[in-house]
């Protein structure tokens, strides 16, 4: 499902205007980045957990020259679905 798609079927549901649902949508998905970029999580209960992850520096392996690389360490943002989440896709 592409974001305009996602957009006409949550607009459907809220009965508000495709405009208004991007706009909210933005917003929502603007304040998960600031909140993980700051350090923090967001957890939405029975749906699940953003946050931002640290990676450990590690080595790895150019799969064209088989030489070894250090990779450094960094952030990256993860989610944790909830229980409620994974039991509706499971039974789907």
């Amino acid at each position: 499902m592409t974001k305009s798609e996602f957009i006409a079927k949550v607009a459907k549901k809220t009965e508000l205007t495709k405009i208004d649902t991007e706009k909210t949508l933005n917003a929502v998905l603007d304040t998960i980045k600031d909140t993980l970029v700051a350090g923090n999580s967001i957890q939405f209960v029975g749906f699940g957990t953003f946050e931002a992850k640290e990676r450990s520096a590690r080595e790895g392996i150019n799969p064209r020259t088989k030489e070894k690389i250090q990779i450094a360490a960094k952030k990256t943002p993860g989610f944790k679905a909830g229980k409620p989440l994974k039991d509706a896709v499971a039974n789907r």
